[in-house]
């Protein structure tokens, strides 16, 4: 029997739109707005100019730094400018547009095959590199700086859990690419030099369950079905839960000895590995009771919100709420024109009657986030230290840090209060003080 970690929330998981939608291809955009910004790290600059013809598959952009990824380009066509555009996260990011000339024709060299079990460590991790992979669960760190950990690991993880209601581009991920899958997972345990892995995957995706179980039979790769919970799917909680280790506070899974991988990075892994492909396109869900249509598409990086609503038969009413990824994690969107970037597994608009909206008032002291919080904190005391701008008290007297900024408190909170933003912004402070240093 599984242990379950501490605190979560049960919400309604709203999965029924478009977990039997199979993944859909929607016509080429005419224009793709690509930011140069879409991993954690240094963002890149365009080694392109206006003007230039490009080709699918082909660099537009890099840097220097050691912590960030290329970006590629994701239609053939033109470069029609290059200007501070709209963000999902940053507001406005420097960003290459290209208009579609139509052909949709690969970079030279590309799609390849590799024999990919005669290559070396090395050549594996530049090649997942120079593919641009990023964590495709939203995270957006750089694979190939986490794929080489500094400390001695045993055991791969992947996280197929998708514990974020609405979301199921995962899921239909393992139900419609396993073979992908199968492979990703064993280029990804040869690098690492690791001979034990698990998915984990939740209890309420048992044809999921089931199709990774046939796919993997015969391999030391173990299938495990969690109990449905949020957030079940944060690394810290995966971890405790398959391995009954615990990541120290400020640590990092390779601590335990253990490396966690999306479903999708998995996927990408294979790609640009097996078959020279860079991450030009993602599987997003685009869900919610303003869609009309609620599909799983497989979309080109820099496609606007827009048009991929647009595909799903616009709004079926009038939305409350536009969000860039899940309703507990994800970040509310000012405008339809912001772009697909590597992290965006769901675009959801929501009306007024599916948010727990409300007027905030005074915490009230009734302790349900601290019930809630899986990370063991007080979250109704950060968020008034927060409130009342004292940044270094949540710091060192209530572990601001260790907040996994899940969203479980706001969820139970009856006084509707804005906890997760309050710590946001006590992070930001401390990084600024720190950095003021």
């Amino acid at each position: 029997m599984l242990k379950s970690f501490l605190g979560g929330i049960h919400p309604k998981d709203s999965k029924k739109y478009t977990s039997d939608k199979a993944i859909e291809l929607p016509p080429l955009p005419e224009t793709v707005t690509i930011p140069m910004s879409q991993h954690i790290g240094a963002p890149c600059t365009p080694i392109v100019k206006v003007g230039d013809i490009v080709k699918k598959g082909q660099v537009i952009a890099t840097s220097e730094a050691f912590m960030h990824s290329p970006i590629h380009s994701s239609i053939s066509g033109k470069v029609t400018s290059i200007a501070e555009m709209p963000h999902t996260s940053l507001v406005k990011c420097l960003s290459v547009v290209i208009k579609s000339d139509g052909l949709d024709e690969w970079v030279d060299g590309i799609p390849l095959e590799r024999d990919w079990e005669n290559l070396e460590k090395k050549e594996v991790l530049d090649i997942i590199k120079n593919a641009g992979i990023v964590g495709m669960g939203g995270a957006t760190f750089p694979t190939h700086v986490k794929l080489s950990p500094n400390k001695e690991v045993d055991t791969f993880i992947v996280n197929a859990a998708e514990c974020e209601p609405y979301l199921t581009a995962d899921y239909r991920m393992m139900i419609e690419y396993a073979d992908r899958i199968v492979t990703g997972v064993k280029i990804v345990m040869k690098t690492l030099g690791v001979s034990k892995g698990i998915i984990g995957i939740e209890d309420n995706k048992p044809e999921a369950v089931k199709v990774m179980k046939e796919a993997f039979k015969g391999t030391s790769v173990d299938i495990v079905a969690l109990p449905t919970k949020y957030p079940q799917g944060a690394e810290k909680m995966l971890i405790k839960v398959l391995t009954s280790r615990e990541v120290p506070s400020g640590g990092l899974p390779m601590d335990v000895g253990v490396v966690v991988q999306n479903v999708g990075t998995v996927i990408a892994i294979y790609d640009a590995v097996v078959n020279g492909i860079p991450i030009i396109q993602r599987v997003t869900t685009v869900s919610g009771d303003a869609i009309k249509e609620p599909k799983n598409l497989l979309l080109r990086i820099g496609t606007s919100f827009k048009e991929a609503i647009s595909y799903c038969g616009g709004f079926s009413k009038t939305p409350e709420k536009l969000i860039m990824g899940g309703p507990m994690m994800g970040m509310a969107q000012f405008s339809l024109d912001v772009p697909v970037i590597k992290g965006v597994s769901g675009i959801l608009a929501l009306s007024k009657d599916a948010i727990n909206s409300g007027e905030e008032s005074p915490c009230i002291r009734c302790g349900r986030c601290v019930e809630a919080c899986p990370m063991g904190l007080i979250p109704s005391m950060l968020s008034i230290l927060g409130e009342r701008h004292k940044f270094k008290e949540a710091k060192e007297e209530y572990n601001l840090l260790n907040c996994i900024e899940c969203g479980s408190c706001v969820y139970t909170c009856p006084a509707k209060r804005n906890i997760v933003q309050y710590i946001k912004y006590s992070k930001s402070q401390n990084l600024a003080m720190a950095q003021k240093k």
